[in-house]
Formats: C-alpha cells, sequence, structure tokens
C-alpha cells in the first residue's frame, strides 16, 4: 500500500503510526474509509469528533434536528454560538475546526425507508448514534440487506451499551433483532428527555463506538460483533455478553419473515 501522507498528515498522526497494529498501513485505511454517524447528538457528538481527530477521511453525519440549550449538558460537537444552528453543520464545523484534513458530509434529514439504502450505499461502515428504537431497527435492518457494518451504542441514565452488528457476513454473526426481535411498545422504555443521562456517559459510549469503527476499518483488533459491552457507570463496571445469533431471528435466520424494508414504510 503506498502511503501518501503529507508532512502535517505525518505529524498529525504520529501517535498513531507508531503504534505497531496500526502503522503507515492502517491510517492509510482511515485516510480512504468513508463513516455514516447517524445522529449529531449525544452519542454523535464524540463519535465524529474522534474519528474526525482519527483522520478518518469521509464522514457523513445525518439528523435533522437544530441545536437547542439542553443539548449542551452532553452534545459536546455544540456550543452556545450554535443555538439554532442545524446540529449537523454545528458538528461538521467543530470537525473541521479539529482536522482539516478530513472531509465532512452533512445530511440535514430524518432518515426512513425511502432514504436510507441510498445514503448508507455511500460509507463503509454505519455507526448508530441515533435515541430511538424507529431509527434502530430501521438501520440495522438497511444495513444487514446493503452488506454493510453496523457499530451501534445506546445510552440512558447511568446506563450504556456498545456491539458490531455484521450478520450479513452469515453465521455465527447476529444482527441487532437477534437480541431484540422488534421495538418495544411506544413509551415503554423512557427517552433521554424523559428519563434523563448522565453526559459524561454519552462520552463514554460515544468514544467506545468511535474506537469499535477505527478497529472496524483497519481490520485490527477483535469485533464486538457477537458481543454486546454494558456500562453501569454509577457501578463502574463493564460486562461484555456473547450474543449468539437467533436462529428464529426475523430477519436474518432461515426462518426470516423480513425480506425488505417494507415493514419500515409507515
Amino acid at each position: 500500500m503506498d502511503f501518501d501522507f503529507s508532512d502535517s498528515e505525518i505529524q498529525r498522526y504520529a501517535r498513531h503510526i507508531v503504534l505497531k497494529d496500526v502503522g503507515g498501513t492502517g491510517q492509510m485505511k482511515l485516510k480512504t474509509g468513508r463513516v455514516l454517524v447517524v445522529g449529531a447528538g449525544g452519542l454523535g457528538s464524540p463519535l465524529a469528533m474522534y474519528l474526525a481527530a482519527a483522520g478518518v477521511g469521509t464522514i457523513g453525519i445525518v439528523d435533522d434536528d437544530i441545536v437547542e440549550l439542553s443539548n449542551l449538558q452532553r452534545q459536546i460537537a455544540h456550543g452556545m454560538d450554535d443555538l439554532g444552528t442545524p446540529k449537523v453543520e454545528s458538528a461538521r464545523q467543530t470537525m473541521v475546526n479539529m482536522n482539516p484534513e478530513v472531509t465532512v458530509q452533512t445530511h440535514q434529514m430524518r432518515l426512513n425507508a425511502q432514504n436510507v439504502v441510498d445514503l448508507i450505499s455511500q460509507y463503509d461502515v454505519i455507526a448508530d448514534g441515533s435515541d430511538n428504537f424507529e431509527t434502530r431497527f430501521l438501520l440495522n435492518d438497511a444495513c444487514y440487506f446493503a452488506g454493510k457494518t453496523l457499530v451501534s451504542g445506546a445510552a440512558l441514565r447511568f446506563d450504556g451499551q456498545v456491539s458490531t452488528f455484521k450478520a450479513h457476513l452469515g453465521a455465527p454473526h447476529p444482527c441487532y433483532r437477534c437480541i431484540y426481535h422488534a421495538p418495544p411498545p411506544p413509551d415503554a422504555i423512557p427517552s433521554c428527555s424523559q428519563g434523563g443521562v448522565l453526559g459524561a456517559v454519552v462520552g463514554t459510549i460515544g468514544g467506545l463506538q468511535a474506537t469499535e469503527v477505527l478497529k472496524e476499518l483497519m481490520g485490527i483488533g477483535d469485533s464486538l460483533s457477537g458481543q454486546l459491552v454494558i456500562v453501569d457507570a454509577l457501578a463502574a463496571s463493564f460486562r461484555k455478553i456473547r450474543v449468539p445469533r437467533d436462529p428464529g431471528c426475523p430477519l436474518c435466520s432461515e426462518k426470516a419473515t423480513i425480506k425488505d424494508l417494507s415493514c419500515h414504510e409507515h
């Protein structure tokens, strides 16, 4: 692999390049990588910022919301001067100010069954930092059909979880529906605005997601596919549990009943 780095890039990524498992080869994989970050909020902010700092060449960020004062307790890509600004634009400016070497593509929209396939087709890895089950299940299903690796994170109150899904590769890799077959009933689980969330917790989960995305791009370390990391911040505990592929999964098993994204067209 040819290493086409400028002098400023060599200096910027020096702490990466000296790592035995990264080196020039890994850094070039990051430079040529394309990642879509879904959500520019609590999870998406640290996730996108670390990807930009790491030198991921093209980062897409999708969100349809604007910056509000209540966001600033945890959504560190935004500041007081960004109030009323689209989150994707605020995040893009923060990322470019941090690292002008990367390209940030903004998508000010809400994902749905009509636009998700075209959008994820433009990227190598999809990182889900959304805050609702509708989007999580949509991304899981779309990534499975499109053959895309999905790094998923969630946080509420003092807890969080992270996993990687690439069921499109076949057994033994599970998908999100292998854990949760269907979305919970409306209002069964409170949102962050209802239940609250400690700001630093989403930073922890978003940082873990960024690490897993970088590993997937470089092909290093142990993938979280088939495993779920559960974080309990109050107990300062991290647990990693095995998540097997479900032989009755409605999406990725031989008994699958979901054949396309039509179930999301409501």
